[in-house]
């Protein structure tokens, strides 16, 4: 071989080493964050979930990348963020911010691994066989804020006890919003208390949703668990204490924003938990052997502050069971 051929294949063998060596390593797998949410109010959940993931030795952007699909509140949109995820063959999806995010992702594949994050039950909305055994290609995390319904409204009389009708925010577009109205219905009457329903679907039904509480003389009311309900927090705890209505909410995160108490699990804890089940599941657990998870804890807030500001004296008792008393 002459030494000008000899270089040249040299050549062609240094350009090619590193497309080949590139070619050896594995792919950083890729998971798809599908949420009903909005970034902003989900922030430190997002962390949470990389926390989970990290304690099973995935760091995103080293050894994981996230795909983040958000529906803003706009739960109609959901099919299609998950068609997008599904069509950029992620490894797993975590289907997070209620249980339409769950429905959407599990009719988008059956192959992909789902890892849902919901409060509403799962087996009742078909997403898996059973708690123990969900079966098929989902697996994840069930927060059952909405069999807490009965529960927030024993809390909200002890804590009014003199309101004779306790209003319910609820949102119509919500999955679980008939069932969701039965159990407060149920469990209103069994206290003796008439429950007022008003429907707010958008930011914009906010204000006409609390002038018909005032118009009505709520005594108290319960905001129901709902995904969209949580991107609006802030406005909604504002809006309560405007119209001097004490209200009870599902996440700490209303009572720290100005809301004066709220009863349910930790969704830090739970957002970790469904980290875990994803790293779980990139290391080759398979979802079907994965029980759901459910919370073994539930949180009551209060919060002091706006409980002076409505008049309200928190009874001793209530009190005592508190986790936390925001000053």
């Amino acid at each position: 071989m002459r030494r000008r051929d000899f270089i040249a294949v040299l050549s062609v063998l240094a350009m090619a080493w590193p497309l080949a060596a590139r070619a050896q390593q594995k792919a950083i797998p890729v998971v798809g964050f599908l949420s009903s949410e909005s970034p902003a109010p989900l922030a430190s959940l997002v962390e949470a979930f990389r926390r989970g993931l990290k304690e099973t030795g995935d760091v995103e952007g080293r050894d994981v990348t996230i795909e983040y699909r958000w529906a803003e509140g706009r739960y109609d949109r959901l099919p299609a963020l998950a068609g997008e995820l599904t069509g950029r063959e992620v490894a797993v999806i975590a289907a997070t911010g209620g249980i339409g995010s769950a429905l959407a992702a599990k009719a988008a594949t059956t192959k992909i691994p789902i890892v849902f994050l919901s409060g509403a039950d799962p087996v009742r909305f078909g997403v898996v066989a059973s708690l123990n055994r969900p079966g098929g290609n989902v697996t994840g995390v069930s927060l059952f804020t909405n069999t807490l319904v009965a529960k927030r409204l024993e809390l909200l009389h002890e804590l009014v006890s003199s309101a004779a009708v306790i209003g319910m925010l609820v949102n119509p577009n919500y999955s679980d919003v008939e069932a969701d109205t039965k159990d407060a219905e149920e469990a209103a009457r069994s206290l003796g208390k008439q429950l007022f329903v008003v429907r707010a679907g958008s930011e914009s039904d906010f204000d006409a949703a609390f002038a018909t509480l005032v118009q009505q003389r709520i005594g108290a009311l319960l905001v129901n668990s709902d995904p969209f309900f949580n991107i609006w927090r802030d406005q909604l705890a504002a809006l309560a204490a405007s119209a001097m209505i004490p209200a009870i909410y599902q996440w700490r995160e209303y009572a720290a924003a100005g809301g004066l108490i709220s009863y349910g699990t930790n969704r830090a804890e739970s957002y970790r938990q469904a980290g875990i089940y994803t790293g779980r599941i990139l290391k080759g657990a398979k979802p079907a052997d994965l029980p759901i998870l459910q919370p073994t804890k539930f949180e009551l807030v209060i919060n002091l502050k706006t409980a002076k500001a409505l008049g309200l004296t928190v009874p001793a008792s209530l009190l005592a069971l508190a986790d936390e008393v925001i000053e």
